[in-house]
């Protein structure tokens, strides 16, 4: 793997036989470098693992490539391109609200218009104090007016910068908005400029978040919330206007509670001044006028008239194409990887190749679950998050793509981040170089051993389908959610990965489908369906998620933003969204723990005769006392039943995981009062379950529980008995016969007791 030399990313992570991708790659300044195809079998890289498999395929890439490096310029910005229509003279004012989040972190541009190149032009900004202050440039010379007053972070001012032509007076003013007994006065301040040439009418657009320029370092990007901003042609003296503004024509007016899912800010002047949004700053998002009355964006989006900017805001790398190359037309579907190599140094994209379109290749489809992989692109867990080494119960393991991560913020963020401000993220891309999204990538959270996680343990059933001789289709979470159950209909079995943590509505409808109409779904891991997210319309590789109210997260959302600004779902927790997902697999997240994983012993319901076929040639009473995640199968991320979140009480708890240690608690969800007892060594609750049942189409639902089962299959390169009992499953789920669900029972037989 590359620790910087070489990073890339494809423009799409499925693919169709056939089909032409693209490359964005970039070489640090020397020799070419090379690229070649490759299939990956198995990504674990442990001496225990069943040994690093990837396997080139003989397809002409091209090259060899001349080295270009590429930069990534991450901050969020609004910009009106419309420069010519945008005319005020020269006597004009700029008013918004503004709530800054790092006031005195150094020079933040909230609106400005300047040429870039002779920087002659205006900005409204904070200072490098925290002091509001307006700042004008003509003929190269630069006149400021500060109001040296440092501004709260966290609060909402109205703030203004005004220009008089004929006095040539420069001004700066802010008054807050909030009430309370910290709120200060506010303030104002006044320069003189010579009369030259046009302060505002300029040629160079608009920008809001940051200044237009040629060197990123120079942008000044600013961090917080900005409102709904217009420009008037007249200048003001004490009161800072609002709208509408006696006696002065509008010349733009910008109503950020318009098109909240799109990416365009919208001019309601009349004049079309209407921009667009770089970088995916944050919607959806409470402004001043917000009182606490609604809760929800699209029912009242006057109460969120505000975008939340980032200096490290980031959507998508935006570096051209490095090469192209087609799939040839009868690739197998599987899951493949473009790797590029310079010397000793390389650089590994993954991605799917689909069977052909409107085909079947085989009775099985991997779905793999990319949303989760989003969810954790550049994960920097290791060292940005002070617990882990606690949640872990052992020294963190760092590796150079750690420290490379560490050292380049710029690569974005996931989930499990803050942003620089401190304010949570809410959005993932995959449009960029992701480094734990490549076989050999050594996780944090994978456990004792092999400490895979993600991709990478998702490498262990790739790896035991190839072992087993199986053959199997892939497609995506991004494919299920964009063509519903037609990708995954007329498989006969349909295996998860061993984390699908992150799913969308459409996602959890084609699933639902795909069960009702006979299908067999083997979910070989833990912690999964379990927080709904959005896609964006739009936007390709971008997926949306608000924890709200409770579940295991990073940050809590603010009040009133639990809803996405793609699609305004609510988002959160599926059990919160009333689909918990013991309705489709029959278990639900229970637990976790990072340190050691335990073993399953079978139940007294592991002998009822609808489980034979489960454990056939299997005597042993303890199941996965060994493995490469943590030493046991049952491990990481707990699943348990549950009839009263939906596990159907006709399902079979076949095995039940014991003797996990006090890492592990049960989840915030499940913790209605904390009181002391809800460790692994003491509450019933944590644990997984291992869960059988059929359906009433003719289908079945085998789950495990655990993340960490798939690391167990793995062990002794898949001869034991984890392996061959998972392979009964897939055996049985392949056979045309129909299950017949039996009457249920009572409905005691697999409710597990609330802790708490």
């Amino acid at each position: 793997m590359s620790a910087g030399d070489l990073l890339g990313y494809l423009d799409r992570w499925s693919a169709f036989p056939g089909d032409t991708l693209a490359c964005h790659a970039s070489c640090a300044p020397g020799a070419p470098y090379r690229a070649e195809l490759v299939r990956i079998i198995q990504g674990d890289t442990h001496p225990d693992a069943p040994g690093y498999r990837v396997e080139r395929i003989d397809v002409d890439l091209g090259g060899p490539f001349a080295a270009c490096q590429r930069r990534i310029e991450p901050g969020s910005l609004a910009l009106v391109d419309d420069a010519p229509a945008m005319r005020a003279g020269d006597t004009f004012s700029v008013v918004a609200s503004i709530w800054p989040t790092t006031p005195g972190s150094g020079r933040q541009v909230l609106l400005s218009r300047r040429e870039p190149a002779t920087g002659d032009g205006f900005s409204l900004l904070i200072d490098a104090n925290g002091a509001l202050a307006a700042e004008a440039t003509i003929d190269g010379e630069t006149v400021t007016a500060s109001t040296r007053h440092v501004l709260r972070a966290h609060r909402w001012y109205r703030v203004g910068l005004s220009h008089d032509a004929k006095t040539g007076r420069l001004c700066a003013a802010f008054d807050p908005l909030d009430r309370g007994p910290e709120v200060s006065e506010g303030g104002r301040a006044a320069a003189v400029t010579a009369i030259g040439r046009p302060v505002f009418d300029v040629a160079a657009p608009l920008t809001m978040a940051c200044r237009d320029h040629d060197e990123s370092e120079y942008r000044e990007h600013y961090d917080g919330r900005l409102h709904n901003p217009f420009i008037i042609d007249a200048a003001f003296d004490d009161a800072i206007p609002v709208l509408p503004a006696h006696g002065a024509r509008v010349i733009a007016a910008w109503d950020f509670s318009i098109d909240i899912p799109s990416q365009r800010i919208v001019d309601t002047s009349g004049n079309a001044l209407h921009g667009r949004l770089v970088n995916l700053p944050t919607r959806g998002v409470t402004g001043p006028d917000w009182d606490g009355t609604c809760h929800a964006w699209p029912h009242d989006a006057s109460h969120y008239g505000a975008i939340h900017f980032h200096g490290d805001d980031l959507y998508d790398a935006g570096w051209p194409a490095s090469f192209r190359f087609t799939l040839p037309d009868d690739l197998p579907s599987g899951v493949y990887a473009v790797r590029i190599e310079r010397d000793d140094d390389q650089f590994t994209m993954p991605f799917c190749v689909r069977a052909p379109r409107g085909e079947r290749t085989a009775d099985v489809v991997f779905l793999l679950p990319t949303a989760s992989y989003m969810a954790y692109a550049n994960n920097r867990i290791g060292l940005d998050v002070p617990e882990t080494e606690l949640v872990c119960g052992r020294l963190t393991e760092l590796t150079a793509e750690d420290l490379f991560m560490q050292a380049h913020p710029e690569l974005g963020l996931c989930f499990y981040d803050l942003h620089a401000d401190g304010s949570g993220v809410y959005y993932s891309s995959r449009r960029r170089p992701v480094m734990d999204f490549q076989p050999g990538f050594v996780g944090k959270l994978g456990g004792i051993g092999s400490n895979v996680w993600q991709f990478n343990a998702d490498t262990h059933l790739t790896g035991w389908f190839d072992h087993l001789a199986v053959p199997y289709d892939v497609v995506t979470d991004e494919d299920l959610h964009r063509e519903g159950a037609g990708c995954i209909e007329g498989y006969r079995v349909l295996v998860t990965g061993t984390h699908p943590e992150y799913t969308s509505a459409a996602m959890r409808d084609a699933l639902d489908a795909y069960m009702e109409g006979g299908g067999r779904l083997m979910y070989l891991g833990g912690n999964g369906f379990y927080w709904r997210i959005a896609f964006h319309d739009d936007l390709p590789g971008v997926i949306e998620c608000r924890k709200s109210e409770d579940g295991i997260r990073a940050f809590a959302p603010g009040p009133g933003e639990y809803y996405a600004s793609f699609t305004g779902e609510y988002t959160g927790l599926w059990r919160r969204n009333g689909r918990p997902p013991n309705t489709l697999v029959g278990v639900g997240m229970a637990a976790q723990g990072f340190d050691a994983s335990a073993p399953y012993v079978r139940t007294d319901a592991s002998r009822d005769p609808r489980a034979a076929f489960i454990f056939d040639g299997i005597d042993a009473e303890v199941i996965g006392d060994f493995g490469l995640s943590g030493g046991g199968a049952a491990g990481i991320e707990l699943d348990a039943a549950d009839i009263s979140l939906g596990t159907p009480r006709h399902a079979l708890v076949l095995a039940t995981s014991t003797g996990h240690g006090d890492v592990y608690l049960v989840t915030p969800e499940d913790m209605l009062d904390p009181v002391p007892g809800l460790g692994g060594s003491e509450a019933e609750g944590v644990r997984a379950d291992v869960v059988f049942f059929e359906t009433p189409a003719g289908g079945a639902v085998f789950s495990v529980g655990s993340i960490a089962w798939a690391g167990s299959m793995a062990f002794n390169n898949y001869d034991n008995e984890v392996s061959r009992l998972t392979a009964n499953v897939l055996r049985r789920f392949l056979d045309d016969v129909p299950f017949t669900p039996p009457p249920p029972p009572p409905d005691t037989s697999v409710r597990r007791e609330s802790p708490g």
